[in-house]
């Protein structure tokens, strides 16, 4: 059984009758397609009709008294119209040629040239392009689509890395808007300059670059841990372009510190608990015969070093019990705490240290309370080991230490800064370790002590420090519910 024929509604565009009565009859002979033929004459009636996009094929003479065919095609386009037109004329003119294909014709037909074999090939060639070029269109949207929505930044440059293109995701992560990053380079937005040096090395040799961890500063200074991958690429016209994917992994780096501190935490407090065990077995013994002794009829000498022995023997067994607080957990008792005045509590706590030394401190409080559940006097502890220690970092007189609490997404946020001297990344990554201090005269327990408080508030904690600027802690709790 015969396929019916597909019906293809023409619109032509003709002023004069006997030429549309000509090209109508070629269409009669034409068997690949059913037509129906609409006919007008008038140029303003003529852009309505066109526009309302109705139409498969439109076929518009080239003179249409004051104005033309081509005024018709850039009128039509300007209302959004999508059907294709093909420009007749009585005689072949190459400048129309080219300035119609300019303006949007699909095709260019003489009519003293016309016949069935090449109207019918002229609708086959061009029902063919306007598939593809749908096609095109369906595939241009449908990744557009994904450009846009894509939660990793997407972005093309030039050769020197100047954005030409980047999708909203940079707002997101770094906190730039769209039109702020067009033509800028990205090397500003890259905390290590020499990571883009070392990018287009890689891209030169390799003709791309991989998930190369780099670090990249927002809009508010905060640094944030992402992969890059780029690839070099040349267009049409010969010109090589830079396109790549920058993935946000900030949550990640956060995670895997937080466990590993977990872990080594864990491994130090197993190492503790048995150092602290085999310890105190003997220094049991030496207490008890010490107190043996003492209670015997003794000379003044032995008096005076058996009380030594006492003492430093009771000193030791206090800081294997200050040791074990720090490695191990500790017992909560947790309640509905309001962070505000628990942290205005610590700053008065500090209050002399602060005047002492002319440090100043802001407190900067977030006008939505962030409520979390905590034990306080565990809480306070910890974040008051922080202050101390910021307190300690800054100079006399030009020293500054801002607290801030921020309600952001559900989670209650602590930041503790400070304009001190820094700490170096070989310290920053054993900060938070049992007996480990920079200071003269530190034990080393402050931030060891912190960490497990924190960790038993399944809180994060964050820390950013640059030498001879300051460091800034950020602290995040879940908020109450």
């Amino acid at each position: 059984m015969p396929q019916p024929q597909q019906l293809l509604r023409i619109l032509i565009i003709e002023d004069d009758e006997d030429d549309f009565i000509l090209i109508s009859e070629y269409f009669k002979d034409i068997s690949a397609w059913a037509f129906e033929i609409t006919w007008i004459q008038r140029y303003a009636a003529a852009l309505d009709e066109l526009c309302n996009n109705n139409y498969a094929l439109c076929f518009c003479d080239y003179l249409l008294g004051a104005k033309n065919g081509i005024d018709l095609i850039k009128d039509a386009l300007a209302k959004n119209n999508t059907t294709p037109v093909i420009l007749l004329t009585g005689k072949g003119n190459y400048n129309i040629d080219i300035e119609a294909t300019k303006a949007g014709a699909f095709d260019y037909l003489i009519k003293a040239d016309l016949d069935e074999d090449k109207l019918e090939r002229t609708i086959r060639y061009t029902l063919e392009r306007i598939n593809n070029l749908q096609k095109i269109q369906e595939s241009e949207r449908r990744f557009r689509s994904i450009f846009e929505k894509s939660k990793d930044v997407v972005f093309v440059a030039g050769a020197d890395t100047t954005i030409n293109t980047i999708n909203y995701a940079i707002t997101d992560i770094l906190d730039y808007a769209v039109e702020d990053c067009i033509g800028k380079k990205l090397i500003n937005f890259l905390r290590n300059p020499i990571d883009i040096e070392y990018i287009l090395s890689q891209i030169k040799n390799d003709g791309e670059i991989d998930n190369f961890e780099s670090e990249f500063v927002t809009s508010k200074k905060e640094i944030k841990t992402c992969l890059i991958s780029a690839s070099m690429e040349v267009d049409s016209d010969s010109r090589s372009y830079l396109q790549g994917i920058i993935h946000d992994i900030t949550d990640l780096k956060k995670a895997e510190k937080a466990s590993l501190q977990a872990e080594k935490l864990a491994v130090s407090g197993r190492f503790i608990r048995t150092l602290a065990h085999e310890v105190r077995n003997p220094l049991s013994n030496i207490k008890l015969a010490v107190e043996n002794l003492l209670q015997t009829n003794v000379n003044a000498d032995d008096q005076f070093y058996l009380d030594i022995i006492f003492r430093n023997g009771q000193r030791i067994n206090d800081l294997v019990t200050e040791l074990l607080q720090s490695s191990g957990a500790t017992e909560m008792n947790f309640t509905k705490v309001s962070l505000k005045p628990l942290v205005e509590q610590v700053i008065l706590s500090v209050k002399d240290k602060l005047m002492l030394r002319n440090i100043k401190l802001v407190a900067d409080f977030d006008d939505l309370d962030c409520i979390i559940k905590a034990d306080s006097l565990k809480l306070e502890m910890a974040i008051l080991n922080i202050i101390v220690n910021a307190i300690e970092a800054v100079p006399d007189d030009t020293g500054l230490i801002r607290v801030i609490t921020q309600l952001n997404n559900k989670k209650c946020l602590l930041f503790i800064s400070d304009n001190g001297c820094g700490i170096t990344q070989e310290n920053k990554e054993k900060l938070f370790e049992p007996y480990f201090t920079s200071k003269r005269n530190g034990i080393g327990l402050g931030l060891a002590t912190t960490l497990n408080i924190l960790q038993s508030h399944n809180a994060r904690i964050d820390v950013n420090s640059q030498l001879d600027l300051g460091t800034v802690f950020t602290i995040e709790f879940a908020q109450y519910a």
